[in-house]
């Protein structure tokens, strides 16, 4: 029965206790233990500079959209090559190699420039909704590419079943689309 390979048990597993956690007082409680880390963060010199000049937050922003361009490529691309929309005349093998250098990339990029743009409004996102929801997002985007979707991918792609393959196209870009619409989200809040 496939609900008992061990990946998906591991995968129902954190879903359910993520789903405990989203619904029980403990969420309430590291919520507000996290206050005085997120206090901490806009004292670092990194909130410092991010706060005092501009210029400097305008371009580390600039640099977070062009990762965001590199991640975002990657998925449209991979995926788009998954659910047999493009480049299928080339093999899908070497496409989801490609994809995955240039997907890695695009997320380092945006970590370390996301990190740098938190610590400038630390407080301020703290305290927005749509913040949390958004590393909800990316944690499940960096979880779902990682840990499902690169080692299903792993295997002889060229035999695995369409199907599959378009539910994991599909799924990677929901996801992803999540992540990005919370994220402009966060520019229109408070």
């Amino acid at each position: 029965m496939p609900w008992l390979y061990p990946r998906t048990l591991n995968v129902v597993i954190l879903v359910g206790l993520g789903f405990a956690f989203a619904t029980s007082e403990l969420r309430l409680d590291a919520w507000e233990a996290l206050l005085p880390f997120f206090e901490w963060m806009e004292t670092t010199w990194l909130g410092a500079i991010g706060k005092t000049w501009g210029a400097a937050f305008a371009v580390v922003e600039a640099f977070h959209l062009l990762g965001m361009a590199l991640l975002g490529g990657a998925v449209l691309v991979g995926d788009g090559r998954l659910l047999g929309l493009c480049f299928t005349d080339i093999p899908q093998r070497w496409v989801q190699d490609q994809v995955y250098k240039v997907f890695k990339i695009g997320l380092i990029v945006l970590l370390l420039t996301g990190v740098f743009m938190a610590c400038a409004v630390a407080v301020k996102i703290y305290y927005l909704p749509v913040y949390w929801y958004k590393m909800l997002a990316l944690a499940t985007g960096i979880l779902f590419a990682l840990y499902i979707r690169r080692p299903l991918l792993a295997g002889d792609i060229e035999q695995m079943s369409p199907m599959v393959l378009r539910l994991v196209g599909l799924s990677s870009i929901m996801i992803w689309f999540t992540v990005a619409a919370t994220g402009r989200w966060i520019g229109f809040s408070g």
